[in-house]
């Protein structure tokens, strides 16, 4: 799952706790990356809990659970997922946010590959040859 607001992939995570967090946006759990945690209102577009105003939910077999205070609600949602649920933003001059190369954690560009699923079946492919100890597919 990306990140929902820059759309960067996660990466096999290091041994510890993973630094991505999670939310709930429009009823259906959202990854937040580290860079995206950086910017001031990362949370702004979060759902909030009902009962504390908290952005501490998490989404599980069909209920919103806040983690602050325990309330749960149905989830109540249009399958599938909204089209905005993850945006694409750039920043100004057309260049990914914060000006770097594009590449989120683990070198991944949000550029589109040539099957138009962000460069997605690369990654897979070259995962399934390490595991597997294959050589490079050509």
């Amino acid at each position: 799952m990306p990140c929902f607001r820059c759309g960067a992939r996660q990466t096999d995570p290091v041994r510890g706790a993973s630094p991505w967090k999670r939310g709930v946006r429009a009823d259906h759990q959202v990854l937040v990356c580290p860079d995206c945690q950086a910017a001031c209102d990362w949370a702004a577009d979060l759902d909030r809990c009902s009962a504390c105003g908290s952005a501490a939910l998490v989404c599980r077999l069909g209920e919103i659970e806040c983690r602050d205070c325990g309330h749960t609600r149905d989830a109540v949602r249009d399958d599938p997922p909204p089209a905005d649920l993850v945006r694409s933003r750039t920043a100004p001059g057309g260049g990914p946010p914060g000006g770097g190369s594009g590449a989120g954690p683990g070198g991944a560009s949000g550029d589109r590959g040539p099957s138009g699923d962000g460069g997605l079946s690369e990654e897979v492919a070259a995962a399934l040859n390490r595991v597997l100890k294959r050589g490079p597919v050509g």
